[in-house]
């Protein structure tokens, strides 16, 4: 199954390319430095004994942050070696590390890719954030004695199924993991039932409730809030992580919010940036008076949206907001992260659409911290009810504050669980 699969990959890889180039019409970013998808890239020669953390894009790289730099501080003699897969990952990477680690995109799964890549690198051991298996990157790592652990996993029920129509593949790829360490029972589990052996399963929380707000940071926040209710702007919320079909959504309640309350800021942050533009003629199709992000300037009091088009300033902008609705759930994309509006104590709105955060969603919204609603008139409903109640503001932001702080630790289990992989290859 694994040739079969390797055997395809070799026959899409025009198309593969074809599509890069293809995204890179909107985001030219795409079009730089592929030859390190082929595992072409000089090799410093100060890269010795390395660690090889895998993180896809801008999520999984923020969720690898406290990760890295604990790796940086109790391993000062390796070398973190960080990949990703999409250009704002790599901004990410730079905005976050600067020269404290290596960054190259990750190869292509194919085996001449990934045996340029290991023969450059030579990890020691290769950390996976979250659910990216790769069966030929997995299969040359175990080849050549190179432990993986799987680390913050998650596993849908949805993905699960997927994974289940190519089982023989699947099993001989999980068995060939040393360690997972899920977010949550229930993801370990579905894990187990695809073959990983039970004895390699650990269970230790998201560490994405590992936030950590800069007192700077909210500090700066605080200022900055203040001089915008100086320019008049009573409220603020913020819609974060939208797809494309949520911004007329948002937007639309939005009008009627304002309607009803008055001065009322919207913060509008796009998953994509390749979708700056176009948000911002929606925005401008709509009536609104629009500020972007990216000109520097400051919303004054006749601005009615903030387009945040800026990359790496999210958790910074959910600092100025007071009541967060989180994108990709009014559209069928599993949603996106909860907890960093939670750790600013607001009260959050999602859509339905959840699976990437089943578990996360469910203990905020028994905690009474989060609301789903269905539609841009649900979302309407939600927005204006908060916003005539300060009270109730304040109780479902200290109660999200709470879930976040109740459930931290999982950072600390995992690094754990990669001291004692690495202390089985030190050398």
């Amino acid at each position: 199954m694994r040739w079969f699969y390797t055997f395809i990959f070799y026959l899409a890889l025009p198309l593969i390319v074809a599509r890069l180039l293809w995204r890179s019409r909107r985001a030219p970013a795409y079009r730089r430095r592929i030859a390190e998808r082929f595992g072409f890239f000089a090799r410093p020669a100060a890269l010795q004994n390395t660690i090889w953390v895998h993180a896809v894009s801008v999520g999984e790289t923020i969720a690898a942050a406290p990760l890295v730099r604990t790796l940086i501080a109790s391993h000062p003699d390796s070398r973190v070696v960080l990949t990703t897969m999409t250009p704002t990952g790599s901004e990410r990477v730079r905005d976050l590390f600067g020269d404290s680690v290596f960054h190259v995109y990750a190869p292509y799964d194919l085996p001449d890719c990934i045996a340029r890549f290991l023969q450059r690198v030579r990890p020691r051991a290769l950390i996976i954030m979250e659910t990216e298996l790769w069966p030929n990157t997995i299969h040359a790592c175990a080849r050549r004695g190179i432990p993986v652990l799987l680390a913050n996993a998650r596993l849908s029920e949805k993905s699960a199924r997927g994974y289940a129509r190519f089982r023989t593949l699947t099993r001989a790829l999980l068995r060939q993991l040393n360690t997972v360490v899920a977010q949550n029972a229930t993801d370990g589990q579905r894990f187990v039932q695809l073959g990983l052996p039970q004895e390699r399963l650990l269970v230790g929380g998201s560490i994405k409730f590992d936030i950590e707000l800069d007192p700077e940071l909210i500090a700066r926040a605080a200022r900055t809030r203040a001089s915008w209710r100086a320019a008049g702007h009573r409220l603020i919320w913020i819609a974060a992580s939208t797809h494309a079909g949520e911004d007329e959504m948002v937007l639309a309640a939005h009008r009627r919010l304002r309607a009803l309350a008055g001065d009322v800021l919207l913060i509008l942050v796009p998953r994509h940036p390749e979708r700056f533009d176009s948000v911002a003629q929606l925005i401008e199709r709509d009536g609104f008076s629009c500020v972007r992000r990216s000109s520097g300037r400051e919303p004054d009091a006749q601005t009615a949206v903030l387009l945040g088009d800026t990359m790496g300033e999210l958790l910074a902008l959910y600092g100025l907001a007071d009541m967060a609705f989180v994108g990709g759930s009014l559209v069928e994309r599993g949603g996106h992260n909860m907890l960093e509006p939670g750790a600013w104590g607001m009260p959050l709105l999602t859509g339905r659409s959840d699976f990437n955060f089943r578990e996360i969603s469910a203990l905020l919204q028994e905690a009474g911290a989060l609301r789903k609603v269905d539609d841009a008139d649900q979302l309407a409903d939600a927005l204006v009810e908060l916003a005539a109640n300060d009270a109730e503001r304040a109780r479902r932001g200290a109660r999200a504050r709470a879930v976040v702080e109740s459930n931290r630790g999982a950072l600390s289990r995992l690094c754990d669980a990669v001291d004692v992989l690495l202390n089985s290859t030190a050398r």
